[in-house]
Formats: C-alpha cells, sequence, structure tokens
C-alpha cells in the first residue's frame, strides 16, 4: 500500500497511523518463509577511543550507533512512504495551527527489566535529549514537552510545524526516567543487551518488545576500527553481516555465490562545508565558483567506485519533494576562475582542506578535489585529523572542511538540522534570512502544494548560494553472507532497523 504527502495531508486518521498502514505494508520481499532462531555476527565501523554509550549524546561510531538503535526506541524511524514510519510512537496528530501534537505511545510497551513505559518516562528522556543534544537533537523547548495521561506525550512548537515527526526520528531514544548509569542499557527495543566488552556486544531478542516479535535469537555486534578490516571479515565468513562496508569491499564481493552484496541508493553524502559568515570563503561567488570548478562524475567513479551518482548541491536526494527542475550544475573552470577575480579571492597562497578519516572514501575525496581544485586556482592542503581533534576544533569552526550524512530523504530534515540560522549545527554558519523564511513556510504549509512551494524555494536558495558543496550520492553497501534474508534496503540510518532480518540456514 503506497500512501503519498497528499493523503497525509488529507487523512483522517492522523499521519502516524497512516504510517503505521504504510509500514505494514512496504516490507522487502525474501523470496521464502521466514524463519524464527540463529545468531547474526554484525561487524560495523568504530574507535575504542570514541565509544559512546550514552543514547543521547554524539554517537561517531556505526557499531554505537548500531547497538543503541536496537536496544532503544526512538519515537519514530525512517521509512519508505511515507518517509516517516511509527516506532514507540504507533500514532501522532497535530491541532489545526501545527503547533500542539500529540504522540501516543505503543500499546504494552515495556522496559527490558519489565517495567511499563509511561508518558513521564518519554518526557523526562525528551527533556534530557534537549539538554544534552540542543535543539539540533530536539527541536522543542524543555519546558513544552509534556504528559497529558499515561500514553501520550504532548509537543508544543512556538510556530507551526507540519514535519515534527520526521524531525523526531532517529535520536529521540526513551530511557527510564531518572537514569544515570547507561551501562545497563535498560531500553524499549527489539534486543536488549546481554554482554558488552570493549565497544562489542551481544544483544538478545527482547521477547516483550511491542512491535512484531523479532525473529532473531541473538545479535552480536564487533567494532572494526578500519573498512578494510571490516571487509576483510565479512570475506573470510568470520562475520555474517559487514554494516556500511562501501564500495571496494562491495566490488570485491560481487560475484561470490556465498555472498550478496546490498546497495541503498542516496545513502551517505560526503561533501564540502564551506564557512559563509567570514574567511576566505565567505563571498557566495567564491563558493559558487568550488561548485563549478569541480568534476562531479569523476569523483563518483574515483571515490565511491562507481556505486553512487552525481548530485546538484542539495542536500536530502531521496526526498519525494527533491527539485528535479533545477539545472545540474556542471564543471565550467572558465566561469570558475572569472568567479574566483570578481570576488578578489587570493589565489597567490594555499588553503587547508581539513578531513577525518569517518566516512569511507572521505580523505579519498579530499585528495581528488584539491587535485581538480587545483585547475581553478585554488590551491589546497589536505590535513588528515584524528576524529576527536576534528570535532573539537574543526568542525563549525574552519573555513573549510570534508562532512559526510546518511538518511538523505528530506531536504527540509537538513534545511533545519544544519542550516536554519539558530541551528547548533550550522556547519557553513549560512545566515540567510530568505531562507529561513522559505523554511518556515515549509514547516507551516496546510496543503501539499504550499509545502512544495516552500520545499523548492529552500533547495533553490541552498543551491545558488549555500554553503555545501554536495558533489555526488554514495550507494550504502552492505555485505552478507547468502543466507541472511531481508536486510533494510532504505539509505541512511534505516540500515540498522535488523528486527526482521532473518537467517536461511
Amino acid at each position: 500500500m503506497g500512501v503519498n504527502r497528499r493523503q497525509l495531508f488529507r487523512s483522517g486518521l492522523g499521519i502516524g497511523a497512516v504510517a503505521l498502514l504504510a509500514a505494514c505494508s512496504n516490507g522487502p520481499e525474501s523470496g521464502g518463509s521466514a524463519r524464527r532462531g540463529g545468531t547474526l555476527r554484525v561487524g560495523a565501523l568504530g574507535a575504542s577511543a570514541k565509544i559512546e554509550r550514552d543514547p543521547h549524546a554524539n554517537m561517531v561510531n556505526d557499531s554505537d550507533f548500531l547497538i543503541t538503535s536496537l536496544i532503544y526506541d526512538p519515537l519514530t524511524v525512517p521509512g519508505a512512504n511515507p518517509n516517516v514510519a511509527p516506532r514507540l510512537a504507533t500514532r501522532w496528530e497535530a491541532d489545526p495551527d501545527r503547533r500542539r501534537w500529540s504522540f501516543t505511545l505503543a500499546s504494552g510497551a515495556t522496559f527490558h527489566d519489565g517495567t511499563p513505559v509511561t508518558a513521564e518516562d518519554v518526557v523526562w528522556s525528551m527533556r534530557r535529549l534537549r539538554a544534552v543534544g540542543g535543539p539540533s537533537k530536539m527541536p522543542v523547548a524543555a519546558e513544552a514537552i509534556t504528559a497529558d495521561g499515561p500514553d501520550r506525550v504532548v509537543f508544543t512548537v512556538a510556530e507551526p510545524n507540519n514535519l515534527l515527526p520526521l524531525l523526531l526520528r532517529l535520536m529521540t531514544f526513551t530511557v527510564k526516567k531518572d537514569t544515570a548509569d547507561f551501562t545497563k542499557a535498560v531500553g524499549t527495543g527489539p534486543f536488549r543487551l546481554e554482554s558488552y566488552t570493549g565497544g562489542n556486544a551481544r544483544l538478545v531478542r527482547n521477547d516483550r518488545w511491542h512491535g512484531p516479535a523479532p525473529l532473531l535469537d541473538a545479535i552480536e555486534v564487533t567494532m572494526f576500527e578500519s573498512v578494510t578490516a571490516l571487509g576483510n571479515a565479512v570475506l573470510a565468513g568470520q562475520i555474517d553481516l559487514a554494516s556500511n562496508v562501501g564500495a571496494i569491499a562491495g566490488r570485491t564481493a560481487v560475484g561470490r555465490g556465498d555472498l550478496q552484496v546490498v546497495r541503498r541508493t542516496d545513502d551517505t553524502m560526503l561533501g564540502l562545508a564551506m564557512r559563509c559568515a567570514d574567511g576566505p570563503f565567505a563571498d557566495a561567488r567564491t563558493r559558487a565558483a568550488v561548485r563549478l570548478g569541480v568534476d562531479r562524475a569523476a569523483l563518483v567513479t574515483q571515490v565511491h567506485s562507481g556505486y553512487g551518482k552525481i548530485a546538484n548541491d542539495i542536500l536530502g536526494t531521496a526526498d519525494p519533494l527533491y527539485d528535479k527542475t533545477i539545472p545540474q550544475r556542471a564543471r565550467d573552470i572558465d566561469r570558475a576562475k572569472a568567479l574566483l577575480r570578481e570576488a578578489g579571492f587570493d589565489t597567490g597562497r594555499s588553503y587547508q582542506l581539513l578531513t577525518k578519516a569517518e566516512a569511507p572514501g572521505e580523505v579519498e575525496s579530499a585528495k581528488v578535489l584539491a587535485t581538480q581544485l587545483a585547475e581553478i586556482g585554488l590551491r589546497l592542503d589536505v590535513v588528515t585529523q584524528e576524529s576527536n581533534l576534528f570535532y573539537d576544533q574543526t568542525w563549525l569552526k574552519a573555513p573549510l572542511y570534508t562532512v559526510s550524512w546518511g538518511t538523505n530523504d528530506s531536504t527540509l530534515f537538513y534545511a533545519d538540522k544544519l542550516m536554519a540560522g539558530a541551528s547548533n549545527r550550522n556547519e557553513t554558519a549560512f545566515k540567510d534570512p530568505e531562507f529561513d523564511a522559505a523554511t518556515a513556510k515549509a514547516f507551516a504549509a496546510r496543503d501539499e502544494a504550499e509545502l512544495t512551494r516552500a520545499s523548492h524555494e529552500v533547495q533553490r536558495i541552498q543551491y545558488e548560494r549555500g554553503g555545501y558543496l554536495v558533489w555526488g550520492m554514495a550507494d550504502g553497501i552492505d555485505i552478507a553472507h547468502s543466507g541472511v534474508r531481508d536486510l533494510p534496503t532504505l539509505g541512511g540510518f534505516a540500515r540498522l532497523q535488523l528486527e526482521r532480518t532473518w537467517l536461511d540456514r
């Protein structure tokens, strides 16, 4: 059953009920009867120095986020069509002004210790998320999150916001009220923690879970500190699934009868953040020159081994509202040079391009970009930083650095989280009143046509004068043994929803 945005606007059921119908109707086909049992051995990237067990803190490790997403339930999760699906919240609806949103919790939801989940637990968790992560993780002020009975939570926003369920995806994990020790990991998710050692975890099925019973008996998560080690482990049969392993390993696995390569389109953006507020890239003409100076097709070929597609400097490429009428930007070296001259850009010196070995291909992309941009007179010195140093000294501060983002299914999600003037994750220091006004119009839209117009305006501004170079989208590449069935196929963090995966062996 497909559900489009028009149905969501018109539905009297409430957006959550419609999303639940869609989520129950659009599962991947397994080609056989699902079987219960077995242990899935999953490998994911991470580093010991960056282990994080607090579900509301910044999680750099893929392995940490995988473990957290299986132990704890967010209120909503990414879906296919629509792109928001229920999780701990099974239904949501707004008042006519779209300022007061009520979320109804799953009937019978309990924590792993058997304690019932209450609205007070959710309120406490969401207020804590706001305190720990700020407005980018929780867009509603703490005092505006309240309980309405034992199973309803109310979020009241200052301005009309018809996309709040989408903004509450991913990190809105619920913990027991007053929790201070997260090493015990008492969540509400489909799996519960049995053991944990140095970033590696064994999770067992939560038979009390409020959703459809998970099929696997257990999931063992092993942390790997390099893409090479992760890829080698699945090729050697040491693990059953290499999560987000990258294109090089994917090419190696193609043709092996004992392995399958799962390609998730519009999965990960690798790009550049150019600081707009001050510094060498503050002039919009300089940023336009950078965007015109790159060969996008060559980048996709070299960095993603062809497992991807070119992009057009707009985040959220899988959004049904993505504006395909905006012309695809192509390389124009002469025009790029002219723009640098018009902006008075100093081509007599070199500039640092800071990067980190976090996403597959990220460091390589920086090197290719430096080579390409040298042709327009922009000399870049690539500096690779350790991730902790990068996030302490570079992120949100430096004039030019690489970025990577997943779950690219909503342009407005990124507009709100990364580009709005008030965002505390404004990576490019982009302050544009026209952009903020267009974003506000989109969030206040009362019908599909109004939402589409405002969304397209947001994208046009980002395309013309934003701070990002979005040159391509990488396919998400997972490698699994042939007996692993019903793996998630959506891009981004939807790959972490393994509760319907099963083993045919």
